[in-house]
């Protein structure tokens, strides 16, 4: 290439997704690309996700407005809606470059050949059942880190495209995930995040457990650690009390619980009951007694009749959730529940509503109870002259009031108060 060539990323869907982009990014500048400085650059790179129908809207319309206003723009479309859909992407997406999870790491090459030749390339190969090993790349504009520790799922939910979209369980080896710890420690990060997309399924091909994982990222001697979503049935009471011995872990656990009908749960092919969803949480409580617990539930699944949903709605009050995703269920074309009798979306609609109505409550509620209570927050940046913003060990948020605290700061603070969505903090040491 003579001149530069300029890029945005636009990052649709999970965790493992933003840490992909970032070593995307980073490809790309060390081939001698520019990030873009506004919304006009030469490439748009569209990490896509194929969970839901959203996403995958979200997906074209953004190709869509790219192409209207740079119609000499080249648009890149990877990730796991191509992997899922190979052909759908392949011929009705507005995109130039299509490619698969196993082949978006080498997007540079794809690009030079895409410039040199302009005919449209499509690669979607079979996934590895080898791990992809993308390096954490440490972000002086975020607080945390993130380490993608796993990749894949076995568990074959009914719903569910991701078996699909990312292949067989695979696992980051002790010593890279070390290194890795290491490295963002290094740079100024004082919180990890581990993510994958089945993170509890971590080193079962490497007779690991994700404790392993945790012990060797404590061992860099970073002060937290965080996890992101987790399946219900691979936290085990023998895991939970291993957790509880790294004083550096966070105590905030998201478990996906997705619907509190055992009924339903078994038509999702989830392997657990809303019993086994009690046990996990007390035992969290046990072992992580400040813990919060947060979660997704999907509302409008297939046979989910009024009983069903109530009985959801009855199981978030119940365990007291610190905080709920609620998705109206999205039909995913080459799962088994897409040919299962479908509810109408008004009613999928509705009883969103309803749910996040009950969810708001039981964030209140929780915000509430942590009032009197002290915790340290991890300082993202002074949102103005009136206040600071950060997050507690138990991913509460809260704001501290007439203080410039800078950012990547440990700030020992007192819960003072709660409002809508936060909490207010007094500080008490830094």
């Amino acid at each position: 290439m003579n001149e530069i060539i300029t890029f945005n990323i636009l990052t649709l869907g999970c965790k493992v997704n933003a840490c992909e982009s970032a070593a995307i990014e980073k490809s790309l500048l060390e081939n001698g690309f520019s990030a873009a400085e506004g919304e006009n650059a030469d490439l748009f790179v569209i990490n896509s996700c194929s969970v839901t129908g959203t996403a995958v809207a979200k997906a074209r319309h953004a190709a869509s407005r790219f192409r209207r206003e740079n119609p000499r723009g080249i648009i890149a479309l990877c990730g796991c809606f191509p992997q899922s859909y190979p052909e759908e992407a392949g011929l009705k997406f507005d995109a130039d470059i299509v490619l698969g999870n196993s082949d978006k790491d080498k997007l540079a090459d794809y690009v030079r050949d895409y410039i040199e030749n302009r005919v449209k390339t499509v690669k979607v190969n079979p996934l590895s059942r080898e791990y992809c090993k993308e390096s954490a790349v440490p972000d002086e504009d975020r607080t945390r880190a993130f380490i993608k520790i796993e990749d894949g799922c076995d568990r074959f939910c009914s719903y569910c495209i991701i078996p699909t979209a990312r292949g067989r369980v695979r696992s980051l080896s002790c010593e890279d995930i070390a290194k890795q710890a290491q490295d963002c420690f290094e740079s100024g990060h004082k919180e990890i995040v581990l993510t994958g997309i089945n993170l509890g399924c971590y080193g079962r091909e490497l007779g690991l457990t994700l404790y392993d994982a945790v012990k060797a990222v404590s061992e860099s001697g970073v002060p937290r650690i965080r996890l992101s979503s987790l399946e219900p049935e691979m936290m085990t009471d023998e895991l939970i009390e291993k957790l509880g011995e790294i004083p550096a872990l966070c105590p905030h656990f998201h478990l996906s619980l997705q619907s509190g009908s055992d009924d339903i749960l078994r038509k999702m092919n989830r392997k657990y009951n809303s019993d086994r969803f009690s046990h996990i949480a007390e035992k969290l409580r046990e072992v992580f007694p400040d813990c919060s617990i947060t979660t997704d539930i999907i509302v409008g699944f297939p046979y989910e009749s009024d009983e069903d949903f109530q009985k959801s709605v009855d199981f978030a009050k119940k365990i007291g959730f610190a905080k709920i995703h609620v998705f109206p269920y999205s039909i995913r074309k080459g799962t088994i529940a897409a040919e299962m009798p479908q509810i109408q979306p008004s009613v999928r609609t509705e009883r969103s509503r309803i749910l996040l109505a009950e969810a708001e409550k039981l964030e209140d509620a929780f915000l509430r109870a942590q009032r009197g209570k002290t915790g340290v927050a991890l300082i993202e940046k002074p949102q103005s002259e009136l206040y600071s913003q950060g997050f507690t060990e138990n991913y509460t948020p809260v704001r501290i009031l007439n203080e410039q605290i800078p950012r990547h700061t440990l700030a020992k603070v007192e819960i003072i108060g709660a409002k809508k969505g936060y909490c207010i903090g007094r500080i008490l040491q830094k």
